[in-house]
């Protein structure tokens, strides 16, 4: 299939079945839509917001670096009548502050600071305005509630470990609704058009993909959704990823160096697990300083062939950031804990000595 068309029959059934896997292992229900589009999970969160975003007022919570951005696009970029709820990193924003009458655009986990949705007992099952929920680093391994959301994306590249620059948009019966409701609310590129003469564009939730998608990425979702099943579904991808996190906190219970990035366990990330760096010797350096020492601490690891990028985003505090999705084995987090200590130990000896 590599050297086929993605528009050939087989291709399409290809591209049908990454769709229609994907689908069941998260149980999204029967009356989604779910389709393939450009851009990864920002262009899928990019196409609902331009899409979707004008007809009410929005609510966004901003409060790491990805959901910032998703802030600034619609404040900035859209011009819509918007009302941004932020917090620092390691927190969440007032749930109880958010207007569920207007449209909500919250990401279920902060792929950059290690905090999520502690649950959906903040979210009304019945709310006025649709929320359209960036869950890149929470499908697979963390609960959707499916049913008290309305626009739903992730990538291939972060819960299925695999690359390409492809994006999945999943839309609720009320989100397509919207779309249906008339002419798009504001000029859109080809890329972005989910919608013909205000009708929904089927094709794209069943294979016909706006952009050429990488056969190979295909086939290599395909193996991982596969894999998925094999190991047990949605429930089971679910516990390894806390099994994962479960061997980080113990070591973190007894790190004379290092904490939670997010403090309450209740809204900690069980995938993207993000530790800042208290100990004494490190917090005694300028800030600038500080960002060079976490650094050295990951490149230590990279040079060792132990751990590659798990410095903290550039946005984030300085510290680490441990990917613990369940395409992860408990035996390898168990294997990198005395690496870590040794990295720290090397690299306080080089500011304290």
């Amino acid at each position: 299939m590599l050297g086929r068309s993605h528009r050939s029959p087989e291709g399409r059934e290809r591209l049908k079945e990454v769709i229609d896997r994907s689908a069941r292992v998260l149980e999204m229900p029967e009356n989604w839509r779910l389709g393939i589009v450009p851009g990864s999970d920002t262009g899928a969160v990019e196409m609902a917001l331009w899409s979707l975003l004008g007809s009410c007022p929005v609510d966004v919570l901003a409060f790491e670096s990805f959901s910032a951005t998703w802030a600034n696009d619609i404040t900035a970029q859209l011009g819509v009548d918007a009302r941004v709820l932020t917090a620092d990193y390691g927190q969440l924003p007032d749930l109880a502050a958010v207007d569920w009458s207007r449209d909500v655009v919250l990401a279920w986990n902060g792929t950059t600071s290690g905090v999520r949705f502690p649950d959906d007992a903040a979210i009304p099952t019945e709310h006025d305005g649709l929320v359209i929920c960036d869950a890149t680093s929470a499908a697979f391994a963390m609960d959707l509630p499916w049913g008290k959301l309305d626009v739903v994306t992730w990538s291939w590249q972060k819960a299925l470990g695999g690359e390409a620059a492809h994006g999945m948009l999943a839309l609720s019966p009320r989100a397509v609704a919207r779309l249906e409701s008339g002419p798009a609310p504001r000029p859109l590129p080809k890329v972005f058009r989910l919608t013909s003469k205000e009708k929904l564009i089927e094709g794209i939730f069943k294979g016909d993909t706006i952009n050429t998608p990488s056969m190979l990425c295909v086939e290599d979702a395909t193996d991982s959704l596969k894999w998925a099943e094999n190991v047990g579904g949605l429930a089971a991808l679910k516990a390894r990823s806390q099994a994962n996190l479960a061997v980080l906190t113990k070591w973190e219970a007894a790190s004379d160096w290092a904490t939670f990035l997010a403090e309450n366990a209740d809204i900690r990330s069980g995938t993207s697990v993000c530790f800042r760096i208290t100990a004494p010797w490190f917090v005694a350096l300028e800030p600038d300083t500080r960002m060079k020492a976490a650094k050295q601490i990951a490149r230590l690891l990279n040079d060792e062939g132990v751990a590659f990028d798990i410095a903290s985003y550039r946005d984030a505090p300085p510290g680490l950031r441990i990917w613990c999705g369940a395409t992860i084995e408990v035996s390898d987090v168990e294997a990198l804990l005395p690496w870590l200590d040794w990295a720290e130990a090397v690299v306080r000896a080089g500011f304290t000595d």
